[in-house]
């Protein structure tokens, strides 16, 4: 089994910072990308950033967002910075995992954690 758990929500004033985490865990041989999504009430969900073997973000944070890795840790963070009240969202942890050498790659999600942006 695998379990992808987030970490670092919460409420924060805008032009604040949070910085979330994602750590997965359980029956992993490799982890090929990590990356976040977020979903707005009322919105579909849609990409942030990914890290694999390149890094991209949506254009709506370049500049403000950096999603980095440790590998060792099997942990992907997102710093967001300057933020605005329309990050506010949930945003979900997302990675594509091999479980087997023989596996192929299935792509697994977080429960998700809130971001609240305001005053």
């Amino acid at each position: 089994q695998v379990q992808l758990v987030e970490s670092g929500g919460g409420l924060v004033q805008p032009g604040g910072s949070l910085r979330l985490s994602c750590a997965a865990s359980g029956s992993i041989f490799s982890i090929n990308a990590m990356g976040w999504y977020r979903q707005a009430p009322g919105k579909e969900r849609e990409l942030v950033a990914t890290s694999g073997g390149t890094t991209t973000y949506a254009d709506f944070v370049k500049g403000r967002f950096t999603i980095s890795r440790d590998n060792a840790k099997n942990t992907v963070y997102l710093q967001m910075n300057s933020l605005k009240p329309e990050d506010t969202a949930v945003y979900y942890c997302n990675a594509d995992i091999r479980k087997a050498r023989w596996s192929s790659n299935t792509y697994y999600w977080g429960q998700g954690t809130q971001v609240t942006v305001s005053s």
